[in-house]
């Protein structure tokens, strides 16, 4: 997850709270349109929250 947010703040140029918003806002759209991925986007996405820094 870490590898994901430095990849944002490099490539789009944003800090890591625009970065890690990015990864809410992303994450929140596939578990809306895809419900049934619900766990799976949680367990990618989530896995780094800042208990992983």
């Amino acid at each position: 997850m870490n590898e994901l947010l430095e990849k944002l703040m490099k490539e789009a140029n944003l800090d890591a709270k625009q970065a890690e918003k990015v990864i809410e806002t992303v994450a929140n759209f596939v578990k809306e349109k895809f419900p049934m991925l619900g766990g799976a986007v949680d367990q990618i996405f989530g896995a780094g929250n800042k208990n992983d820094e």
